[in-house]
């Protein structure tokens, strides 16, 4: 069993953007549990790889999906903690590749948008926690828990800025296609 370290924080990043539609129209759960696996690619051109969809055994929505994040490759397996039109937060237990080998983090994805004039202001946030098998795996690879931390910081933050306003474009164009 996987120990998530939840006292320890790896990293986190929170990018705003804009969606401009109408709140009534928009629907981050329905939009996230169904976006086409090209979508996700063109939100992070280049880091993201792949993504699909599926249900926990107890019939909770998951989304999978596969992303470069700076130098590691991550598989994660996001069960919908909340699954809402305005809010979404997703949790994974992320299988993460690197230079060094293979280990795990919990990575807590969180989608929001409230409404702001006539459209909304989106935050896309993503909050890392260490698990006691990543932390051995920094141990045997002789790097520390601050360094390990920086270099997640810098990469997730890069990554975040990058996809966080194609995301919001992508939600503004689902809400506003023809039904």
């Amino acid at each position: 069993m996987t120990k998530i370290r939840d006292d320890l924080l790896l990293a986190q990043s929170a990018v705003t953007s804009r969606i401009n539609a109408p709140a009534d129209k928009v629907d981050i759960a329905k939009w996230l549990l169904s976006i086409p696996d090209a979508e996700y690619q063109r939100c992070a051109p280049g880091d993201h790889i792949s993504a699909g969809y599926t249900t926990t055994d107890d019939g909770q929505p998951m989304s999978i999906n596969v992303e470069q994040v700076g130098s590691a490759l991550l598989i994660e397996h996001y069960v919908g903690e909340v699954t809402e039109k305005l809010h979404c937060k997703m949790v994974s237990t992320s299988d993460v590749f690197s230079d060094g080998g293979r280990s795990k983090i919990q990575v807590i994805w969180e989608l929001t948008a409230k409404p702001d004039g006539d459209g909304l202001e989106f935050t896309n946030e993503v909050t890392v926690h260490p698990t006691d098998e990543f932390l051995e795996f920094l141990e045997k690879a002789g790097l520390t828990f601050d360094q390990a931390s920086e270099a997640h910081k810098v990469a997730s933050t890069a990554h975040n800025r990058l996809e966080t306003p194609h995301f919001a474009k992508s939600i503004e164009n689902a809400a506003l296609a023809p039904a």
